[in-house]
């Protein structure tokens, strides 16, 4: 079943938060990690409740805030979120007066916003949103699945907007306890990580939110046809799994015009992306996004807002295009793994 987007917020470590153009002039950063360029947040949120609010949730709350206001709704029938790791500023702020204080006289404040969930519940709270409101923490699949739950809520019940969104964040301690693992390149700029040999990719974060609907207005261009996930499939099942789902979408290879890929710059997973691309995709336009966001568990969902503002405006940002056969941007394939073991497809078309 296709499901319509209808409005869409990103606060990314790009300018994805402006509607002056798309990624025209990107963001350059140095070292391992890319932060998020955030709005002044009293645009989109009250200021008093601003002071009570961790960064991760005004991220997530900012991002739905523009999404809702973009498809012109003031209230969703539900808010679906996708996070791995959750508020891990608070909880950080929490254990750590729990040590110094050894148990005694903790501000419960923290505790209290450390859940994964924080971030629906206050967009909720805020909206005064009593419908259905869940969170999914599977990990790199953690926006896939909220996406999914909500194709099936709108399956049932078309005429609903929900609001859908993936969100994670780095903190000082998260980002070194990852650095522990090698996972991260060394010094260098963001935009030519691809131009950098060797192992290694650069930390990132984000928050995108979707408002998704079953049924089509004429504001709507932008439709999600299908979502697959598949978890560490061996080489020739991900080929005859990227197979299959087209076909039960009745496309083949060939009808795919852009295919949005999450190289991530490791020269060793970003190999077999590539022989994946030039084999299935020969003579689709190829573009990358990771250079821009970072490699998070919920870069999919920068991905989707990547993917559908290009289908909206009909251009690929020379930022993002790897490269460019000059088709009608009509059918967008967005594959994402993460670091091997994740792998993600979603499947968008014009409308």
């Amino acid at each position: 079943m296709a499901v319509y987007i209808k409005g869409m917020g990103n606060i990314s470590p790009q300018k994805t938060w402006d509607e002056n153009g798309l990624l025209d002039q990107p963001l350059a950063y140095l070292g391992d990690k890319l932060s998020c360029h955030e709005p002044d947040y009293s645009k989109y949120i009250d200021p008093k409740q601003l002071r009570r609010m961790s960064r991760i949730i005004k991220m997530g709350v900012a991002a739905g805030s523009i999404a809702l206001k973009q498809a012109g709704i003031a209230v969703p029938n539900g808010i679906i979120t996708g996070t791995a790791y959750g508020c891990l500023d608070d909880t950080g702020i929490f254990l750590n007066k729990m040590i110094e204080n050894k148990e005694y006289a903790l501000n419960p404040t923290p505790f209290i916003q450390s859940t994964h969930n924080t971030i629906g519940s206050q967009i909720a709270l805020l909206l005064q949103c009593q419908g259905y409101n869940q969170t999914y923490t599977q990990g790199a699949f953690s926006f896939e699945s909220a996406l999914l739950d909500a194709i099936l809520e709108l399956k049932d019940s078309p005429s609903q907007s929900m609001l859908v969104g993936g969100v994670d964040e780095i903190t000082p301690i998260s980002h070194a306890l990852q650095k522990r693992f090698g996972i991260f390149k060394k010094q260098g700029n963001n935009l030519s990580l691809f131009e950098r040999p060797g192992a290694g990719t650069v930390n990132g974060e984000g928050a995108a939110y979707f408002v998704l609907s079953g049924e089509k207005s004429d504001g709507e261009r932008v439709c999600i046809e299908a979502v697959k996930m598949l978890y560490k499939p061996k080489d020739a099942a991900l080929k005859d799994e990227i197979t299959s789902f087209l076909e039960a979408a009745s496309l083949k290879n060939t009808d795919i015009d852009f295919v949005v890929l999450g190289k991530s710059g490791d020269g060793k997973s970003d190999r077999k992306i590539d022989e994946i691309s030039h084999i299935y995709f020969a003579d689709s336009s190829i573009g990358l996004f990771k250079h821009l966001s970072g490699e998070y568990p919920t870069a999919s969902a920068f991905a989707l807002w990547l993917a559908a503002k290009i289908i909206q405006e009909n251009h690929i940002p020379d930022a993002v295009v790897s490269r460019n056969t000059n088709r009608p941007l009509k059918r967008v394939l967005i594959y994402n793994p993460y670091f091997g073991t994740h792998h993600s497809l979603i499947l968008l078309q014009a409308c």
